[in-house]
């Protein structure tokens, strides 16, 4: 082998290890800011990773909001038709929350009960998020299945 083979051959290599290294930085810093978005039965059923930052999606549940008196601490149970999920965030709520209504809150799920450090409510009567909507059709769909069979 030549010499200036040689020197080209070490250049690309090198250029490949730097374009490989680049793109494992990449992938691993795009992994640590994805959000899932969890059901409240699927979270239950341990889809959900423990300690992870995830959404959870779903109905805020008739009559089970409780304000704190002294703070901006709310508690409130979301539910996706099949499993209820209680739920805590300390905040300022947006003007759209209210029961019987969608809700995607992200936070971290500790002892059964998922700490929320934000949470959105949905944008009208019509509108709920595609994933929240999808995810809720699949739990619905398996939840009919089972029904059909037991009968």
């Amino acid at each position: 082998m030549t010499p200036t083979r040689k020197r080209r051959l070490i250049a690309v290599s090198l250029l490949l290890l730097a374009v490989g290294v680049a793109t494992t930085l990449t992938v691993f810093a795009l992994q640590s800011n994805m959000n899932y978005l969890y059901t409240p039965v699927q979270v239950l059923n341990g889809e959900a990773a423990r300690h992870q930052t995830f959404r959870l999606g779903g109905m805020v549940k008739k009559g089970s909001i409780q304000r704190a008196s002294d703070s901006l601490r709310v508690d409130f149970v979301v539910l996706d038709g099949d499993a209820e999920l209680p739920v805590e965030y300390t905040g300022i709520l947006p003007d759209l929350f209210r029961e019987n209504q969608a809700v995607i809150a992200t936070g971290q799920l500790r002892e059964g009960r998922f700490y929320a450090r934000q949470v959105l409510a949905k944008h009208d009567e019509g509108y709920m998020p595609k994933e929240l909507a999808e995810a809720m059709g699949k739990a619905h769909v398996k939840h009919d299945v089972d029904t059909t069979k037991a009968q």
